[in-house]
């Protein structure tokens, strides 16, 4: 197994032996990513917490997460993710483990963080593996498959956590997801192939480090897609992961067990949207349609959701909650068009980098989000009142709104002066040499060579 290449395996064993074991790495970590959206009222319970500081600890995780982004990467290209993973989710597992024995604000605080530190790398090992085990042309498609078992992580995170409080409590949920943790870290080092690693002189790590990080930063297809992308990206993740399910309780006026159900159903709509969107980005690449393309029209549609939520028409809330999340997994594309564009040696620090901006992002909207409510007092339940979630879900839905300007005026400039039909059909042309000449790039660049 260990010096086999990955290319050189049947479809059956890459998925078993590549895509399963990171996968439940990164169904890990949307699961624990998302989990203290049900485990509100628990929590509240226990720790005398403040709304803030509710805000606070569950977005330390997305801080922790984008602080250990670039190191990570270095050690992915450098040392592959089969042993990167390895000690990263031991390091998650006795973040769980600690923050199953925290009894203050600040030791679940820092036991949040530390999982997050430790999660860093699960996405980003896994489309490292992924990358160098099928065609470029797939990334897309396998990345959607990823991204659905990420929703199944976070839908397990709502409904059937609520379940598991009928036989333990929120301490003996994260005893036992601090075993699993350990569990899929030795899976991962077990099964998966090594990777080979590039021969570079110790003296030369850190200088060859920083120049290829700062590439990616320069990449020119790299910062047309954050251009349009990582805005809805951080707010997808933000929102979602927290402000969602308070929505639908304090406008909506939805008790625990209707909110966790709601979570639940948008968890569910990731898993197929995540795997529809990618099967439609295929099907629109045969028909010389960028991804990019794909992500804008997604886009608007995400934006126009978030306007609706900022009217707080308490019948469509469940319904606008659950597109919310089904028409997010479009700023999964992300992910996929960045891993395209890059040669291979690159992935890991491509996926890393993109991760340090998503999840400094998110962090910010989590707690830009909970700062806006706080302009408004809580009333005697504890609750916001609408005009604090409009303002917010408002402010959001407008920072996103450049960035759709932006492409589109570039999409036209391309295309010419008309802006009519001869526009769309130079787009069309431009876009199918695009895609048909994107595998020759690709090539050139390293990109179908092994990964370094």
């Amino acid at each position: 197994m260990h010096g086999a290449g990955v290319s050189s395996r049947s479809g059956v064993a890459v998925f078993c032996l590549v895509f399963l074991p990171f996968a439940l790495g990164h169904y890990l970590s949307c699961l624990l990513r998302g989990v203290n959206a049900v485990l509100t009222a628990e929590l509240l319970g226990a720790i005398a917490l403040t709304p803030a500081q509710l805000g606070l600890l569950t977005s330390a995780f997305f801080l922790a997460f984008a602080l250990v982004q670039l190191p990570i990467g270095m050690a992915l290209d450098r040392y592959g993710p089969r042993t990167v993973q390895l000690w990263l989710l031991a390091l998650a597992a006795l973040g769980v483990w600690l923050f199953s024995r925290g009894h203050s604000f600040a030791e679940l605080m820092w036991a949040r963080a530390m999982m997050g530190a430790g999660l860093g790398g699960c996405f980003m090992a896994a489309v490292k593996a992924i990358s160098c085990a099928i065609a470029p042309v797939r990334l897309p498609s396998v990345h959607g498959y990823l991204i659905a078992v990420g929703g199944l992580g976070a839908a397990t995170a709502t409904m059937p956590v609520k379940l598991a409080l009928h036989y333990t409590d929120w301490r003996g949920v994260f005893l036992g997801l601090a075993l699993a943790a350990l569990a899929i870290g030795l899976l991962i080092r077990l099964l998966s192939p090594v990777l080979p690693a590039p021969v570079v002189a110790m003296n030369k790590v850190s200088k060859v480090s920083k120049v290829r990080v700062w590439s990616v930063y320069r990449d020119p297809g790299f910062r047309r897609t954050i251009a349009l992308i990582l805005l809805p990206h951080t707010v997808f993740f933000g929102v979602q992961g927290l402000w969602v399910g308070r929505w639908l309780a304090d406008v909506g006026g939805l008790s625990d067990v209707s909110v966790a159900y709601f979570l639940y159903l948008g968890m569910a709509a990731v898993i197929f949207g995540a795997i529809g969107m990618g099967m439609l980005t295929e099907w629109a690449g045969r028909r010389a349609i960028e991804p990019m393309q794909v992500a804008a029209a997604g886009i608007v549609l995400f934006v126009a959701v978030q306007v609706a939520m900022a009217f707080n028409v308490v019948p469509s809330l469940p319904m606008l909650s659950v597109l919310f999340t089904l028409l997010g997994t479009v700023t999964g594309l992300e992910y996929a068009i960045v891993a395209q564009s890059m040669p291979a040696s690159l992935t890991g620090r491509a996926a890393t980098c993109l991760n340090l901006l998503i999840f400094t992002g998110a962090f910010l909207v989590q707690a830009g989000f909970g700062l806006i409510l706080g302009c408004w007092p809580l009333n005697s339940l504890q609750q916001y009142p609408p005009q604090a979630y409009q303002v917010a879900f408002g402010v959001l839905a407008a920072l996103q709104l450049p960035g759709l300007a932006m492409f589109f005026i570039h999409r036209y400039r391309r295309a010419g002066p008309s802006g009519k039909m001869a526009a769309c059909t130079a787009a069309m042309i431009n876009s199918k040499e695009d895609y048909e000449t994107r595998s020759l790039w690709t090539s050139r660049q390293g990109k179908t060579g092994p990964d370094r």
